[in-house]
């Protein structure tokens, strides 16, 4: 499996940019820079890091594969696929196939991703600014803790809250690969220890990191990502108190109306931590390459993802903003949130803040911050839709699907829940993503999912 990881070692250096060199006699090959140039100093460190972010822009992850992979195999009857690629096409009927190869290079990116943080944490120690350098190992942290808790929620079967979780996850390797000669055969770790991976460092990233950091991530990024893994761990006192934290002091506020919180070109009021894209980047997202009109920068599917019937029985007031928040096309109806081909992509956002708050409170029985009427009540406001009088979990449930839908929730929900998609069991081998078929041909020590 590390052979791929050094290919993709040496490609992010080739993006690193020009070094300065005093003596133009003595320049290193710009696309053959050796590791040691390219940690020598801060500033080539810190290009690695970016670097992080601009893979995990990705089409094959945060850019869209992730989020395909969650709506698609999440599918019980909201959605159609009108493209014409066999891997999506796979997600929806949940038939995949180990060589699938939009599974391949979401496992392929997200270890990219790993790769270049163990490198970036293996050099700290060239920062002498202490700021500086606690900011870069925040960071790596985050980046890597995204990308194994992401891998554990779609190569594995579903967490079980409480009980010992020793289904198998994905290998874990915190150290750096440099040399493709040095090849290991890592094999695949529970998913208990994956999570306490990404604990552990989502954990550190909140410490290090500052409470704001530009577009990167900063401590509230951290702490957002980490109620959203308590909450998938069934662990609500954490997931409550770390979402109250966010929405308390990070000094993100919801936007005024439910349309601004998407299609951004800066990030909006309630980002916690969002890609960024620009019209310069080599090619819009895959979010909007799928789910918006051809007229909007999407494929000829027209749209490859249409939204069906059964998704606007979930909404309970024709008012809603969100209730109308799609728009028609030749083939189909597309959603509105994926509509601007060079918008950011909002990954972590604070109305999810107050929605896993209000779960935890209801299931705990407790008034943290704020009682889950009025944190529901919050977000129905802001998209004009009718308050409620009282809640209960049936209905924060249900207000999780009217303001986070087609933004990648819809597989991870239903295996948090136990929901069945399409009479298929959220444990079921169909629902769990396999291992790529070139990493079981080069790995011995990785065991394949079951049904494949």
């Amino acid at each position: 499996m590390k052979k791929y990881m050094k290919i993709n070692y040496i490609l992010a250096f080739i993006a690193l940019g020009l070094f300065s060199c005093d003596d133009n006699l003595n320049v290193e090959p710009e696309q053959n820079l050796s590791p040691e140039v390219a940690t020598e100093t801060p500033t080539n460190v810190k290009n690695i890091l970016n670097n992080i972010y601009g893979t995990a822009r990705s089409g094959d992850s945060y850019g869209g594969g992730i989020g395909l992979a969650s709506e698609l195999i999440g599918n019980d009857g909201d959605l159609s696929w009108n493209g014409t690629f066999v891997g999506p096409s796979e997600y929806n009927e949940k038939a995949m196939v180990a060589d699938n190869g939009f599974v391949t290079d979401a496992w392929l990116n997200a270890y990219d991703m790993n790769n270049q943080a163990n490198i970036v944490l293996a050099n700290l120690e060239i920062f002498t600014d202490e700021d500086e350098k606690a900011s870069v190992e925040g960071e790596a942290k985050f980046l890597r803790a995204l990308a194994y808790f992401d891998l554990g929620r779609l190569f594995s079967k579903p967490y079980t809250p409480g009980e010992p979780n020793t289904q198998p996850g994905v290998p874990i390797i915190l150290e750096p690969v440099l040399d493709a000669t040095a090849v290991t055969y890592p094999a695949r770790n529970t998913l208990d220890e994956v999570y306490a991976q990404v604990i552990n460092d989502l954990s550190d990233a909140y410490n290090l990191l500052p409470s704001s950091n530009d577009y990167f991530a900063n401590k509230y990024s951290a702490q957002a990502l980490l109620a959203r893994v308590y909450l998938e761990m069934g662990e609500y006192e954490n997931a409550r108190d770390a979402a109250n934290d966010v929405i308390l002091n990070s000094g993100a506020q919801l936007t005024s109306t439910f349309a601004e919180a998407f299609n951004n070109t800066q990030n909006s009021d309630e980002d916690l931590f969002a890609i960024q894209v620009t019209s310069q980047d080599a090619s819009e997202h895959s979010w909007n390459v799928y789910w918006a009109g051809v007229d909007y920068g999407g494929r000829i599917g027209n749209p490859d993802v249409s939204v069906e019937e059964p998704h606007y029985e979930k909404y309970d007031d024709p008012e809603d903003d969100r209730a109308n928040f799609f728009y028609t096309t030749t083939r189909g109806v597309a959603t509105t949130k994926w509509q601007n081909q060079f918008g950011n992509i909002s990954v972590l956002r604070l109305a999810e803040m107050y929605l896993i708050r209000a779960e935890a409170n209801e299931r705990l029985d407790t008034e943290e911050g704020a009682t889950p009427l009025d944190d529901i009540n919050r977000l129905r406001e802001r998209a004009n839709a009718s308050t409620y009088d009282s809640v209960d979990l049936g209905l924060i449930l249900a207000e999780r699907q009217r303001e986070l839908a087609f933004e990648g929730f819809a597989l991870f929900e239903a295996k948090r829940l136990g929901y069945s998609i399409n009479d298929i069991p959220s444990d079921a081998d169909q629902l769990v993503l396999p291992v790529p078929l070139r990493e079981i041909d080069a790995n011995p020590e990785l065991e394949q999912n079951p049904g494949y």
